[in-house]
């Protein structure tokens, strides 16, 4: 019978016959913790009805463009956390963080060179790196989707009918040595959505809605285990109370000036320009 001690032990003990057994782990834990968490703190019934009506809100607000259930996971540090414990940078391998709610666009294939600045509004920045795997070996033919805000502060699908579809993103293919470059322009830092229940959660707790600046990078190949990380922009504000947790020091790299004009014209860039390079470290797939 369900007494306040014994809680947790009762209502576990009716996931017994669940034939899925990670199922049944996942349930009981949550069980078990979520009673100790009501314990723990005395909620009253005012405050289970609010977080009832929150969750509830939350809901409310996804669409086909928000996901304000990620973006609730992801200021709670619970999406890097996640995201973490799968994909643990092994053997010197990049770090990842996580792929954000703005990666709801599929990225045009662009060949390598192109600039996926289709606006020109912005600082313009030559973007370089190579695959390997953590053995140094060049993973050639690799795919480097990116995306990015642009300096403005704002992704495409944000400005619909201020910019065009598919501006700042791209799909590029690394070449037999695993090298890919691209033009772009430095991103700036921005703000998450703060008109939903998120936005009043961080409001409540007087925390700032802003996520250092940054470029996507998902990394892809077969034979490696799929890598998505972020470039960020050394000395961007936020990098030490980035709104997701998404920063890893390992992860920042300096956007240096360039003047260089007879560098510029080749690359197709105005002058002077900002350029980066970014290394990158893929692990194996996991066997089986």
């Amino acid at each position: 019978m369900f007494d306040e001690e014994h809680s947790a032990d009762v209502v576990a003990a009716s996931f017994g016959a669940t034939p899925d057994e990670r199922l049944k782990e996942i349930l009981t834990s949550l069980v078990r913790h979520a009673h100790a968490f009501v314990k723990d703190v005395g909620l009253t019934t005012e405050e289970w009805t609010a977080g009832i009506r929150f969750l509830t809100e939350t809901g409310q607000k996804c669409d086909a463009t928000r996901q304000e259930f990620i973006l609730l996971s992801d200021v709670l540090g619970v999406s890097m956390l996640v995201e973490t414990i799968n994909n643990r940078a092994e053997d010197g391998g990049t770090e990842s963080t996580v792929e954000g709610p703005f990666h709801m666009v599929a990225s045009p294939p662009r060949a390598l060179g192109d600039s996926i600045d289709l606006v020109g509004n912005g600082e313009p920045c030559l973007v370089t790196g190579r695959v390997v795997d953590t053995a140094g070996r060049p993973v050639g033919g690799a795919s480097v989707d990116v995306w990015q805000a642009d300096a403005d502060g704002f992704y495409d699908v944000q400005r619909p009918d201020e910019v065009p579809r598919q501006n700042l993103r791209g799909r590029f293919t690394a070449d037999a040595d695993g090298r890919f470059h691209f033009r772009t322009v430095v991103p700036r830092f921005y703000p998450i959505p703060t008109d939903g229940p998120v936005g009043r959660l961080l409001g409540a707790t007087r925390r700032h809605p802003n996520r250092a600046a940054h470029i996507h990078l998902e990394v892809s190949a077969p034979g490696i285990r799929t890598l998505t990380t972020h470039l960020f922009v050394d000395g961007s504000p936020y990098l030490d109370s980035d709104a997701v947790f998404g920063v890893k020091e390992s992860l920042i790299r300096e956007f240096a000036p360039v003047d260089d004009p007879a560098r510029a014209a080749g690359l197709g860039l105005p002058n002077p320009f900002r350029a980066v390079d970014f290394p990158i470290v893929v692990q194996p797939a996991a066997a089986g």
